[in-house]
């Protein structure tokens, strides 16, 4: 790592982005590493802005968050991708080498792993995955390393199942699909993935059983979601968004800026005092 008395940038780019929690967790990572030099901004950028933008940046520059639409479309414009990226296509970490290298990483996916682990969840029989998007495919490619049996997702539509099942081929999970009308039966499982928008899964609330297992509900605002708030009365345990989001930021924080632990504690509680300020 260069010395920290020389000016490092970094940022998170997409759109929209004015409510990204982004420079909240890397500003708290960076007041206690002591990188009084480092800046982590946000910048409105689509798909059409993004090339002309990377090309843009000096040496200053140490990295970059990447949030939708912008996974994807940043493939092209990098010298490289990890492993874990090409597994599902998809970009969320760009770290720029003292050469100029660009290489693109995914901390989203071990950054799930992350907070399940954080909740004592290391393994399970089976899975069930709520909705069939782009965090659906983080999901399962998640769920490769700590699932011992199948996942089954509950989607809306062909297109989406088709698109379930490619990734589970690809990714070497049991991909078993079911219609999102049986949803309710997906909370029976030993561990539930929910990545849908907000509202999408509050009609569940009520059929949460009486002993559930472990929901990951990936949203964090609003926050909780009517499902995880009815999966805690029950005594279920509830890993949230907030928590993917401060993992996956930690290992940001130790790709770009070289040091190693990222101060996760104090990035969740700056996470969570910027929520409840909203």
């Amino acid at each position: 790592m260069a010395s920290t008395d020389v000016q490092h940038r970094a940022a998170v780019l997409g759109s929209p982005i004015a409510h990204s929690l982004s420079p909240v967790l890397h500003r708290a990572a960076y007041a206690e590493l002591g990188l009084d030099h480092w800046s982590y901004d946000r910048f409105e950028v689509d798909e059409q802005a993004l090339p002309g933008f990377i090309e843009g940046l000096d040496g200053s520059w140490a990295g970059l968050s990447l949030t939708m639409p912008l996974k994807r479309a940043v493939i092209p414009l990098l010298d490289g991708i990890s492993d874990t990226a090409a597994s599902v296509e998809a970009v969320n970490t760009v770290v720029f080498g003292e050469d100029g290298r660009r290489t693109g990483d995914n901390t989203d996916i071990p950054g799930m792993v992350a907070a399940l682990r954080e909740r004592g969840v290391e393994k399970v029989e089976s899975a069930a995955i709520l909705g069939a998007g782009a965090t659906a495919s983080s999901a399962l490619a998640a769920l490769s390393g700590i699932c011992a049996g199948p996942v089954t997702a509950y989607v809306r539509s062909a297109a989406r199942a088709d698109e379930m099942r490619g990734w589970g081929e690809r990714l070497g999970v049991d991909v078993r699909i079911a219609d999102w009308a049986e949803a309710d039966l997906a909370l029976t499982a030993p561990l539930v993935i929910a990545t849908t928008p907000a509202g999408a899964a509050d009609a569940l609330a009520g059929t949460v059983p009486e002993r559930p297992g472990t929901l990951f509900d990936v949203l964090y605002e609003p926050w909780p979601t009517r499902l995880a708030s009815a999966w805690a009365e029950r005594g279920g345990a509830v890993v949230g968004g907030l928590d993917l989001l401060v993992h996956q930021a930690v290992l940001q924080v130790e790709q770009m800026t070289g040091r190693s632990p990222a101060p996760l504690a104090a990035m969740r509680k700056a996470g969570e005092a910027a929520l409840a300020a909203r």
